[in-house]
C-alpha cells in the first residue's frame, strides 16, 4: 500500500490533467469503456478455461462454472489485499475439496501463473515482429530485458520445480515442503502429455491476448494514438512488471511503466498514467462480480464447519 501510494504521488505530480482525458468525448468513448469491461469479463472466464486445462493434465475434472466462480472470487479478494497473492490463496482453498487434494490444488495454481510468464515473453516479440521500427525507439530494450529476464527465470524455475533431485524429492514429504512436491508432480504430468501442455499455453494464449484487447479498448476510450503491434509488444511487459508483490494490485508499478513505455512513443506522460488507471478501475469493476462468489463461498464454509462435529 505504501508504494502504491509513493509510486502514484510522484506520478499525478507530473501529470498535465488538461491533456489527459480526451476531448470529444461521445457515445463511442462510452461504448469503448463498455467494451473494455466486456472484454476483461470474458478475460476472467478464459483465465478459469486456463485453469481447468492445468488441472485436468492432474486427472481430476471440475466444471467451468465452479472454477468460473472461484476465480472471480479471487478477483476480488485480489483487489482488496496487496497484489494478488490473497486471490490465489483463495482458488486454492476453495478448489482443494473439489480436486481432492490441497497439494494438487496448489500446484495447478502455481503452473496456471507459470504459463502466463512463458506466453507473455513471446507475445512481446510478437508485437515486435509485427512493426520492427518499435525497436528503434528507446524503450525497446527494456521491454526485451524484462521479456528475456523473465524467460531466463521461468527456465530456472521449471529446471529445478522438474529436477527428480531438488522438488522431487519432496513429493513424499508430509510438512509443506510437500507442495513443492506437487509441482514437481505436475510439471511430470505436462512433460509426459504435450497434447495436455499444448492446451494449457493455448489456453494461456487466448487469454492474454484478450488482456491486450481490453487495454486496447481503454485505450480506444482516452483517444490515444497507439498501433495494435505496440499495444502487443508493451502490454505484455506491464503485465510481468506489475505482479510484482510491491503494490496494491500494481498500482503505480503498472502505470510507472506505462511512462516509461509509451512515452517514447509520444505518448504524454499524463495519457500513460490515465491508461494504466482506467484499466485498473476496468479490472476493478470486472473484479465486484465475484464478491457474491466470496460471500457465498465464505458462508457456505461457516455453514459446513459448524455442521462438523
Amino acid at each position: 500500500m505504501f508504494v502504491s501510494a509513493v509510486l502514484l504521488a510522484i506520478l499525478v505530480s507530473r501529470i498535465d490533467f488538461e491533456n489527459a482525458m480526451p476531448k470529444d468525448r461521445h457515445l463511442g468513448t462510452v461504448l469503448f469503456f463498455a467494451a473494455a469491461v466486456l472484454t476483461a469479463t470474458i478475460g476472467i472466464v478464459l483465465s478459469a478455461w486456463r485453469w481447468r486445462r492445468v488441472i485436468q493434465a492432474f486427472g481430476p475434472t471440475v466444471s467451468m462454472s465452479e472454477l468460473t466462480n472461484h476465480y472471480f472470487a479471487g478477483q476480488f479478494l485480489g483487489n482488496v489485499l496487496p497484489s494478488t497473492i490473497g486471490g490465489d490463496v483463495l482458488r486454492v482453498s476453495r478448489s482443494a475439496p473439489s480436486i481432492g487434494s490441497s497439494e494438487t490444488a496448489f500446484a495447478a495454481v502455481a503452473l496456471e501463473r507459470l504459463s502466463g510468464f512463458l506466453v507473455l515473453p513471446l507475445l512481446c516479440f510478437i508485437g515486435f515482429a509485427m512493426d520492427p521500427s518499435l525497436l528503434d525507439t528507446s524503450s525497446a530494450w527494456i521491454a526485451l530485458a524484462i521479456s528475456i529476464g523473465t524467460l531466463v527465470v521461468l527456465t530456472g524455475i521449471l529446471f529445478l520445480a522438474g529436477h527428480p533431485r531438488v522438488a522431487g524429492r519432496f513429493r513424499d514429504h508430509e510438512n509443506w515442503m510437500r507442495f513443492l512436491g506437487a509441482v514437481h508432480v505436475g510439471i511430470g504430468r505436462l512433460r509426459s502429455n504435450p497434447r495436455a501442455a499444448i492446451g494449457v499455453l493455448v489456453a494461456a494464449f487466448v487469454y492474454q491476448s484478450s488482456v491486450i484487447i481490453t487495454v486496447g479498448f481503454v485505450v480506444l476510450t482516452l483517444g490515444v494514438d497507439l498501433s495494435v503491434a505496440a499495444l502487443v509488444a508493451f502490454i505484455p511487459v506491464v503485465a510481468m512488471a506489475q505482479v510484482i508483490p510491491l503494490s496494491l494490485s500494481g498500482l503505480g508499478v503498472r502505470e510507472g511503466m506505462l511512462v516509461i513505455l509509451l512515452h517514447p512513443l509520444g505518448v504524454s506522460n499524463g495519457k500513460a498514467i490515465a491508461i494504466g488507471l482506467l484499466w485498473y478501475l476496468v479490472m476493478l469493476l470486472v473484479s465486484l462480480l465475484g464478491a457474491p462468489s466470496f460471500a457465498i463461498g465464505a458462508r457456505g464454509r461457516s455453514v459446513r464447519q459448524a455442521r462438523t462435529p
